[in-house]
Formats: C-alpha cells, structure tokens, sequence
C-alpha cells in the first residue's frame, strides 16, 4: 500500500522510500523507513496531504505519496 491511499485518520508505518523520486528535504525530517505516519487531513481536490510522520507535521504532493510504501495493520 502506498501513503497516497491511506484515508484521514489511519496510520503506518513507512516500508520504503523510492528516494529517486522523494526529495532529500522530506528524508531529512523524518520521512525514513520504519517510522509512523498518519493522514491528518487531505486538502480540496486531494492535494496536498497533510501528514503526521513521528510528530512531525508535512504537507506533501500525492504524486510524491504514491512513492512511499506503508504497511497499515489492516493488512
């Protein structure tokens, strides 16, 4: 599953990060394998997302959330 399908409120945890394609400024604040992320809140016409990554609050791009793999408990 990616963080892109990921609906308000549910968590996960990162798995991978297509770093090719995820900027180095979102690695640096904590979006790394093995940490927690919730979606908080999706903006008007779905982007941005608005997410919780370990405490830390980010707002990214679906297109770049459809390159970080998660892994919910519902799966």
């Amino acid at each position: 599953m990616t963080l892109a399908e990921l609906k308000p409120g549910q968590q996960g945890i990162i798995k991978d990060v297509s770093s090719k394609s995820i900027p180095l400024k979102l690695l640096e604040m904590g979006c790394l394998p093995g940490n927690s992320v919730e979606l908080v809140l999706v903006a008007p016409f779905s982007d941005p997302m608005y997410l919780n990554i370990n405490g830390t609050h980010l707002a990214i791009r679906r297109d770049t959330a459809n390159h970080i793999l998660i892994d919910t408990n519902n799966e």
